[in-house]
């Protein structure tokens, strides 16, 4: 087993002040590994980067059809985002249509990481709702898939027929058996797998073909939908969107807790996963940035670029004191 190596460096004055390992890799639409740094058979939880995965069934079962879903809504279903009302609206929108109500989701309330969410919510002495919780349009397609299955009201319960379609899904396109999972920050069972495994996994997105079989046809929905919604997403000055948007190409992003994060590059059929192993989610956003640049897919010169990948840090006088940047492997 290989150690975690160097992927992000904390730069204060002229030396390294801090140091952020992890493992990283770059797979092709067949699942090879074209470049690896690090262990690709370190054992991980994808967290939030899997919710693609997890959506699958939404569209391959013909739940989305059925009800009508559009592009919105996939990207949604992809989303871990901050609660604003351009995202609140469209999923309490999305649930009412079905008959359902905020007590139906069962991910718990979260304060919106919106500001202006935020704010009213303080000013107003209002509490939030299961709605605000980041991962509320994965948990709308969870009860969009469960109406369609017939299936009961737990629907995060791990044999409730909508989580049987996820793992059946995530063990197929990462290529190995999960041994395990458990509860994430929203309560729906998160599998575990390999770097190897997600990375094959994002491969095979950035590969799938329309009109081959409801899989791929999924997939390419998906992907699609994230693209043309990267608002949707995550948010504004989100990485996920901020990245999504700069890329000169359709790209699919996606951050996960505890410093994963995910690319699809359909153009390029190129998937990559990287996982921060000290969880920091600036090291994520550097290191992401770093390999779409890598791969040729955004500028290192765009201004959401130098945001996340040689990015300045001031003090609180807003005086520069260093600078987070990739390490020099990354860009060679």
């Amino acid at each position: 087993m290989n150690s975690p190596v160097p992927l992000t460096e904390i730069w204060r004055g002229p030396i390294i002040e801090s140091l952020h390992h992890g493992h990283a890799l770059i797979c092709d639409d067949h699942g090879e590994i074209l470049e690896c740094w690090g262990d690709p058979d370190a054992i991980v939880y994808p967290r939030s980067s899997a919710k693609m995965i997890q959506a699958l069934p939404l569209v391959e079962s013909g739940a989305a059809d059925a009800f009508k879903l559009t592009s919105e809504h996939l990207a949604l279903a992809c989303a871990s985002h901050q609660g604003a009302a351009v995202h609140t609206d469209r999923v309490s929108a999305w649930i009412t249509a079905m008959g359902y109500q905020d007590d139906d989701f069962r991910c718990g309330p979260q304060m919106p990481q919106d500001r202006a969410a935020f704010n009213d919510l303080i000013k107003t002495d209002g509490a939030p709702c299961q709605v605000h919780n980041n991962c509320s349009g994965k948990h709308a397609g969870f009860l969009t898939v469960s109406k369609h299955l017939g299936g009961g009201s737990e629907y995060i319960d791990p044999d409730h027929p909508a989580q049987q379609a996820a793992f059946a899904a995530f063990e197929d396109v990462t290529g190995e058996p999960s041994p395990g999972f458990a509860p994430d920050g929203c309560s729906a069972p998160n599998s575990i797998t390999t770097m190897r495994g997600i990375g094959r996994a994002m491969g095979w997105f950035s590969g799938a073909v329309d009109g081959k079989n409801g899989r791929h046809t999924a997939a390419v929905r998906l992907v699609q939908a994230m693209t043309e919604h990267p608002l949707l997403v995550a948010g504004e000055k989100r990485a996920c969107t901020e990245l999504m948007r700069a890329c000169s190409e359709p790209v699919a992003l996606k951050t996960g807790a505890e410093g994963f994060f995910v690319a699809i590059a359909p153009s390029r059929k190129r998937g990559i996963a990287l996982k921060i192993t000290d969880g920091t989610t600036r090291a994520a956003n550097c290191t992401i940035a770093a390999l779409l640049v890598r791969i040729g897919v955004l500028d290192p010169e765009h201004p959401a670029a130098k945001r996340f990948m040689n990015a300045p840090i001031r003090n609180r006088r807003k005086i520069v004191t260093g600078q987070i940047k990739p390490v020099a492997e990354l860009l060679a």
